[in-house]
């Protein structure tokens, strides 16, 4: 991965997440739920480092940014 540049970092709730996995489908699932909570700047796809198992990616999260859960609408209530 590369070297985490200061401007990433450059305030407080600013987060790099380097993620580890065996495959795409399980670090892709990982940064989908991150993201689903937080701001987060996501990757299209991951790495593979020679001699090294599994898949990699990097995100960058932001914890300021909380996204409201949306949540079922209530049914209206039956008309009598």
């Amino acid at each position: 991965m590369d070297p985490i540049r200061e401007a990433h970092l450059s305030e407080p709730g600013l987060l790099v997440i380097d993620v580890a996995g065996f495959d795409d489908d399980t670090v892709l699932a990982f940064q989908a739920a991150i993201a689903r909570i937080w701001g987060t700047s996501t990757a299209e796809r991951t790495t593979r480092d020679p001699g090294q198992p599994g898949v990699r990616l990097r995100m960058y999260t932001d914890l300021r940014q909380a996204l409201v859960e949306t949540s079922s609408p209530e049914p209206a209530p039956s008309a009598r």
